[in-house]
């Protein structure tokens, strides 16, 4: 029997890919490997949003074959679609597949583990090295998605990230995923209810809803459905008592959406809303189909029909061209706007796409230097945000992480808790807030 261990980086949606290779692997008879160093045959599933997701990755790379030349690597991904000519020239590298074939990962995989050799399948388009196949991601129709059971922290092993969707039509200038994650594309509506279920069945009491383009679910079906309609289908068809959903774009936050989620006991109040910039002038740079006051309409009626709903972004600093007015504006913005947390990144060039031949490129130093400010900024918000339910009591699952007698959980509304019990995890327990941590709250069993 051949082992192998699969190592993920980067999003959701990417941790979702390789839960199905992981099926995939299972389903051949593979046997998974407590390591890499373990295991006869290594799958990178690669990221390649960032300059350092694919330093990551080449990191990855020369630390399995150094700790262990003899295990054969095979890299797939995000990174692998976009530069396999780069990767496939690494020492350790047996293969690589990009996302155009991510579905025969399994393939190539097994005959590696067995034979520890690599065993071509036939000619395929893309490259005329043996050890690279790669694609065109636009003629990829199918959609690979499976439950993800575990990650890091062991967050995942209570709550189960369930991909619906992958690539995105959009064409955001910094962007360089949908030239290799493809089209929009959405798992068809039979599939998902019949996931959920299965989920539910093995004792999940909440579930994520993840994709690249989440909100575009079902544009792409012959029945034009909409995100809305999945979400009521599920509450409708499965007995899930709690779902979550990820990134939203912000044009997709429709009235409907909003009220759904605000409605539902069993959604949990969190809406995370991409907003990159507050400035009209870098968004239109950047290609966004949205304006600062249309963002900010979104963001105050989640608000309003949630107060008490974590609102997250991901704001981007440092972008060709954004001047001190330009990112003041966004300081402003986010400081009016009622954020519980955000995601700030500091742009990053990516080979092929627009941003990157445009002038004005931001100095590294000034860029960080508003990327720190926006941290303290958040920061500030968060505190003020976990402060307001000093003394109140919300619903909260518990992790698998006991530490001291104290339990680690997640709040409904997104807080990182620390429960004064030993209890057991996967249980939606409610829970009396008393204090807070360094960035969460802490709290005793509310006894019903």
């Amino acid at each position: 029997m051949g082992t192998y261990f699969v190592e993920n980086f980067g999003c959701r949606a990417t941790q979702a890919d390789g839960a199905a290779i992981e099926r995939q692997l299972l389903d051949r008879g593979l046997e998974r490997a407590a390591s890499p160093t373990e295991a006869q045959v290594v799958v990178l599933n690669t990221c390649t949003v960032t300059s350092s997701a694919d330093q990551d990755a080449r990191a990855a790379i020369r630390r399995i074959h150094r700790n262990n030349p003899k295990t054969k690597i095979l890299v797939t991904g995000c990174y692998a679609q976009r530069a396999p000519e780069e990767i496939a020239a690494m020492p350790g590298v047996s293969i690589v597949i990009g996302n155009s074939h991510k579905n025969e990962v399994a393939d190539y995989a097994v005959p590696l583990s067995l034979n520890n050799s690599f065993v071509p399948l036939g000619t395929l388009a893309g490259s005329d090295t043996e050890n690279v196949i790669v694609g065109d991601i636009f003629a990829h129709t199918e959609l690979l998605a499976a439950p993800v059971f575990a990650g890091p922290d062991g967050w995942e092993k209570t709550r189960p990230n369930l991909k619906v969707q992958d690539g995105c039509n959009n064409r955001c200038s910094f962007c360089i995923i949908p030239s290799v994650r493809g089209r929009s594309r959405s798992l068809a509506f039979d599939f998902v209810i019949r996931e959920a279920n299965e989920l539910v069945a093995r004792g999940y009491r909440e579930i994520v809803l993840s994709g690249i383009n989440l909100g575009r679910w079902g544009r792409d079906l012959p029945s034009r459905s909409s995100f809305a309609t999945l979400l009521r289908a599920i509450l409708a068809q499965t007995t899930v008592e709690k779902l979550r959903i990820s990134s939203v774009e912000p044009m997709d936050w429709t009235n409907e959406l909003i009220g759904l989620v605000a409605s539902s006991p069993r959604i949990a109040k969190h809406a995370h809303v991409p907003l990159q910039s507050g400035s009209d002038k870098i968004l239109r740079r950047m290609h966004r189909r949205y304006r600062p006051w249309h963002y900010a309409d979104r963001i105050e009626r989640i608000r309003q029909e949630m107060p008490d709903a974590a609102i997250g972004a991901d704001v981007m600093v440092g972008f060709p061209g954004e001047t001190d007015a330009d990112f003041e504006q966004t300081r402003a913005l986010i400081e009016r706007l009622p954020f519980t947390y955000l995601h700030v990144f500091t742009y990053s060039s990516r080979p092929g796409t627009p941003s990157a031949a445009m002038p004005d490129q931001m100095p590294v130093a000034v860029a960080r230097e508003r990327n720190r400010a926006l941290r303290q900024l958040a920061a500030e918000k968060n505190r003020t945000f976990r402060e307001s339910f000093l003394g109140r009591e919300l619903t909260a699952l518990t992790l698998p992480r006991i530490e001291n007698q104290h339990t680690q959980a997640l709040t409904d509304n997104y807080l990182k808790a620390i429960i004064d019990a030993e209890c057991a995890p996967n249980q939606l327990l409610n829970i009396a807030i008393d204090g807070l941590t360094s960035d969460g709250i802490y709290g005793h069993l509310r006894v019903m």
